[in-house]
C-alpha cells in the first residue's frame, strides 16, 4: 500500500493508527517515565503472537517507562500511551507511582537510570 519508493512506509504509517482506533490520547494518567508493571493476572500469551498488547505485557513484567516500551516495541509514542492506558484501564497492567517529595534517594536514582535507558533506546 505504500508508494514504489518507499513500500513499507505508508504500511507502517496505517497499522498504528488501526492498533488505537484512531485515538491519540488516553484517560489513564500516565507520564512518560512512570514505571508500568504487569498485574499477575494478565497473560501475555492470549494475544495473537504478534499483536503488540501481549508484548507490551510480557514487556512490563521488568517494569519499563512508557518511553522505554515505544523505543524496545518500535512503536510512536502515542501509540504506545492509548494501548497501554488500555490495558491499565482493562487490569492488565498498573502504572507505579512517580517520585513524591518523600521518595529516598534510590527511587531517584532508579527513575534517573530508567529515563536514560528509555532516552537511549529512542536514539
Amino acid at each position: 500500500m505504500g508508494t514504489p519508493e518507499h513500500p513499507e512506509t505508508e504500511a507502517n504509517l496505517v497499522r498504528p493508527y488501526t492498533l488505537t482506533a484512531g485515538r491519540t490520547h488516553t484517560d489513564v494518567s500516565l507520564p512518560l517515565e512512570a514505571p508500568v508493571q504487569t498485574e499477575r493476572r494478565a497473560q501475555p500469551n492470549q494475544w495473537p503472537v504478534s499483536d503488540p498488547r501481549g508484548l507490551i505485557v510480557e514487556l512490563c513484567q521488568v517494569g519499563p517507562s512508557i518511553a522505554e516500551i515505544s523505543a524496545r516495541l518500535d512503536l510512536p509514542l502515542g501509540v504506545a500511551r492509548v494501548l497501554v492506558g488500555d490495558l491499565v484501564a482493562s487490569g492488565y497492567l498498573r502504572v507505579r507511582p512517580t517520585l513524591t517529595e518523600s521518595s529516598t534517594g534510590d527511587e531517584r536514582r532508579e527513575l534517573i537510570g530508567r529515563t536514560l535507558r528509555g532516552l537511549r533506546a529512542l536514539g
